[in-house]
């Protein structure tokens, strides 16, 4: 018998750090109050037993009375009478006294040939007699689950090491030991799904379709239940069995697919059968993740590290994590960050890690598989694919069967739908290609939930945001490599504000399908067209979703009334006021907020928080700040933040375009309601009354032409016709005072939060009035293609310099009008709208333009939206 001080004072060295999951405690104490509880692990353990006596302990819990299967020393400590005496007895005797107990369900395999007293099942079936002699007795078995590492056993042999320590799958307590003080902070408990015992035999009991089961059934059906809620949390946490790389690519060379695709390409020949399949082994090594426990836990330190240093904290959606890890246990998950920087992959990867959840497999581009990232980001979870192969039949066979895979087996699977980097803040046009894969994998798994999350990620500021500023005033992309890595470490030196992440509702596949009307023995047959439409609503759907979830955050408001208005300048407290009025419109729209900018179950700005990202963007010289009377220095200018009532806050042309990062990341919540104002506030407008009325009828016609305009600028709705959108929109507006309605007349109203429905309007429509300069500095660089067709890029060059042009000579306001990417997509619609025709590699006027007065009137057309040109 172990002296119990001993045991305890051991205990709290060993367990003070056992990362236990929030609602453990609350779990417990609820079935505690209900009855008895029994802690159900999956295998033999005296380290596991002792972390949970520790904490019934410290948590002042029914006190563990039983366990089997332990040692005799421990055994007697536990009970306070022989280890010899019956387990059933003594697991009676405990549970009828109010005490709690331990029940190993499973030994690991190399012990099973040794003597025992009595295993799992025999202790399941005493539990059954007990609640079967006193029905009103609730006991409840909760599943635990106590890891120590992170690292998922590998697929290999039995060794005599094995023997000595145990196997990785069922460690023993030296192995376990050896775990604890390597991870001293890394230990985990995590609960799975309670069962109460009466439930179970009452279920049981009534089930229709069968004869009343035996007692042997019935042992051997919750053994399995339970031992699955223990495995399905494990497995959320450490993920799959890891296998070497060359069993994989076995694996994935052996699906029916491939070797099909193969067949087809050679035909006959087992020659060339053979050549064939060796280039997809080769191809399958450039493509696969090689998951490394060891990189992993390095990667993760290294994250730690520069994520605390480089942002002032990261707020983190609590409940969509436990959305996450319930998908996660029941099924395979595929991950749907948006992407606006190189970080979403350490970050999105360091904050799964640190809320104990298996590390996911990522989709790359190929361009980051260069030494010495691309090994690193491999042994990390990375896979890299090519970014487009269109027409190469191999090495589609050869993702989509290793898609399969993954899928099969659990990992969590992420990867980017909109295929690059936004370069602008805005969400770009979903990728379908990628997604349609996994799709079709999917659909090939009969009896699998498949999930999809929706991840928004939000910065207050980029550290790209000075590479993505030279690439939007027209610089060359430059391919990234080992020079870019260092050149990086600078970024260390800087402060980015705080990063956020986001999780959406999860949208299952099985839903999808039947929203179509397809029948799970048909899924995998279906048609390309119906596929299509599937894997098409799916993708429109997530973007939604990103969009609804994206957080508010101090940087991304104060941006947003930084460039929301039309003078040179707005003083700090009129900043402040602005501020806080944008964040109650949005909030009472729906809209998140980070903690940060509002404190749970407030609905005001912390105006401590929009300080802090003036303070941001102050230092980071992209606000400056003015003092009449007091001429500062730019170093002083940026040492500290002026927050008297005359301070003025201006935003230095060259810096806006970067300011306009942050304010396009919450854009979306306004630009409804911003294309009725501007169709409200255009002077040309035909049915335009002197006091900016407009019939119903002309004004959605308007706004139909304006969403049109600017599809490729903005993921609107896809969950309802226009009309619909419409209808709500303006119904909105009228609720807010910002419209009213005066038969079938709409103007301006009486307006909210201190300003009228004018001054909403103006607002409103300043948001957008970058995106119209640059649709009319796209027009008036139409003139080019009077002397003959242009390539796009050329067109491109072309138009940015006569923007630059026309900023300079006062023609267009706003200098982020002046960006590559608006200007490609807006001769992308100029393509769709008539005006261009695409020939080849090369963009010309159509026949009903290519004239000065064609181009003067596609122009003439742009600025005709916008009032006041």
């Amino acid at each position: 018998m172990l002296p119990s001080g001993l045991l305890d004072g051991a205990s709290e060295r060993l367990f003070r750090y056992l990362d236990v999951e929030p609602g453990w405690l609350r779990a417990v104490e609820e079935a505690a109050s209900r009855g008895p509880v029994v802690y159900v692990l999956r295998h033999v353990s005296a380290l596991d037993f002792l972390a949970l006596r520790y904490l019934t302990h410290r948590h002042d819990l029914p006190r563990i009375a039983f366990a089997n299967e332990l040692p005799n020393a421990l055994a007697t400590t536990l009970a306070r009478v022989s280890a010899t005496a019956d387990p059933v007895a003594r697991l009676t005797a405990a549970l009828s006294s109010g005490h709690s107990a331990v029940l190993f369900i499973q030994r690991a395999p190399e012990r099973q040939g040794m003597p025992r007293s009595h295993d799992g099942a025999e202790l399941l079936h005493a539990l059954l007699e007990l609640v079967r002699k006193d029905p009103e007795r609730r006991l409840t078995l909760v599943p635990q689950v106590l890891v120590w590492t992170r690292r998922a056993e590998k697929k290999q042999r039995f060794s005599l090491l094995d023997s000595i320590f145990g196997s990785s799958e069922f460690p023993g307590d030296l192995r376990q030991l050896g775990q604890i003080f390597a991870n001293y902070h890394g230990g985990r408990l995590r609960l799975g799904e309670p069962v109460d015992l009466a439930s179970f035999l009452a279920e049981a009991g009534t089930r229709a379709d069968e004869p009343r089961p035996s007692d042997a059934v019935l042992v051997r059906r919750l053994s399995y239940a339970l031992l699955r809620k223990v495995e399905r949390e494990r497995r959320t946490i450490v993920g799959p069995a890891h296998k070497s790389p060359e069993r994989v690519r076995d694996e994935v060379l052996r699906s029916p697919r491939l070797q099909r695709v193969v067949r087809e390409l050679a035909g006959p020949s087992t020659e060339h059968q053979a050549v064939l399949f060796a280039k997809a082994r080769e191809h399958l090594a450039e493509l696969q993740t090689i998951p490394d426990p060891e990189a992993a836990e390095s990667l993760e330190a290294v994250a730690r590290r520069v994520l605390e240093r480089i942002y002032s904290g990261i707020d983190v959606d609590e409940e969509g994590v436990e959305r996450l890890r319930a998908a996660a246990r029941d099924g395979s998950v595929v991950l749907l960050p948006c992407h606006k920087s190189h970080i979403d992959y350490i970050l999105l990867s360091y904050v799964l890690r640190s809320h104990s959840l298996q590390l996911p497999v990522i989709a790359a581009g190929e361009n980051l598989a260069f030494f010495p990232v691309g090994p690193l980001l491999r042994r990390g979870g990375a896979f890299f694919i090519r970014r487009s192969f269109a027409g190469d039949r191999l090495y589609t066979a050869i993702v989509d069967a290793y898609m399969r895979r993954l899928l099969r087996e659990g990992w969590l699977i992420e990867f980017f739908l909109e295929g690059g980097r936004s370069r602008t803040g805005t969400l770009l046009a979903p990728k379908l290609g990628l997604l349609n894969m996994v799709v079709a994998a999917a659909l090939s798994i009969e009896h699998r939930r498949v999930s999809f999350f929706p991840i928004s990620i939000g910065y207050e500021r980029l550290i790209e945001e000075g590479a993505f500023a030279r690439e939007l005033a027209g610089g060359e992309k430059h391919a990234e490599d080992a020079g870019q890595l260092l050149l990086a470490s600078r970024l260390l030196s800087e402060r980015w504000g705080r990063a956020n992440i986001q999780f959406g509702r999860a949208i299952e596949l099985r839903t999808l399908r039947d929203e179509l009307g397809t029948e799970d023995r048909d899924a995998a047959r279906l048609s390309p067209a119906r596929r299509r439409a599937l894997v098409k609503r799916l993708a429109h759907q997530v973007m939604h979703e990103i969009n609804r979830v994206t957080a508010l955050t101090p940087g991304a408001v104060v941006a947003l009334a930084l460039l929301g208005h039309g003078r040179h300048g707005v003083a700090y407290r009129e900043l402040l006021v602005e501020a806080a009025r944008l964040t109650r419109l949005l909030l009472a729209e729906g809209a998140r907020a980070t903690p940060s900018l509002v404190q749970p179950g407030a609905t005001e700005a912390r105006e401590a928080g929009l300080v802090e990202a003036l303070r941001l963007y102050v230092r980071g010289g992209l606000v400056a700040q003015h003092v009449p009377g007091q001429m500062l220095a730019e170093q002083k200018q940026r040492a500290r933040l002026y927050t008297g009532v005359d301070v003025i806050f201006t935003v230095p042309e060259n810096k806006r375009v970067r300011l306009d990062f942050a304010k396009n990341h919450i854009l979306h919540f306004l630009v409804d309601r911003a294309l009725v104002a501007v169709a409200l506030t255009s002077s040309s407008t035909p049915s335009l009354h002197p006091e900016r009325t407009l019939e119903i009828a002309t004004l959605r016609v308007r706004v139909l032409e304006l969403s049109r305009l600017f599809k490729r600028e903005f993921m609107f709705r896809a969950d309802a016709a226009f009309e619909q959108i419409f209808d709500d929109v303006l119904g909105g507006m009228l609720a807010r005072g910002e419209l009213v309605r005066r038969d079938d007349l709409i103007g301006p109203g009486a307006g909210h939060e201190g300003l009228d429905g004018d001054g909403w309007l103006d607002f409103y429509a300043a948001t957008l009035r970058n995106y119209f300069e640059a649709y009319v500095v796209a027009a008036r660089g139409l003139e080019a293609l009077l002397k003959g067709p242009l390539s796009k890029k050329e067109l491109v060059m072309r138009a940015l310099k006569t923007g630059q042009r026309m900023f300079l000579r006062g023609e267009i306001e706003r200098a982020e009008a002046v960006a590559r990417t608006t200007i490609e997509n807006a001769f992308e619609v100029f393509v769709e709208q008539g005006y261009l025709v695409r020939e080849k590699e090369s963009l010309r006027l159509s026949l009903s333009f290519e004239s000065p007065e064609g181009v003067r009137a596609v122009e003439g057309r742009i600025r005709g939206f916008y009032a006041g040109d």
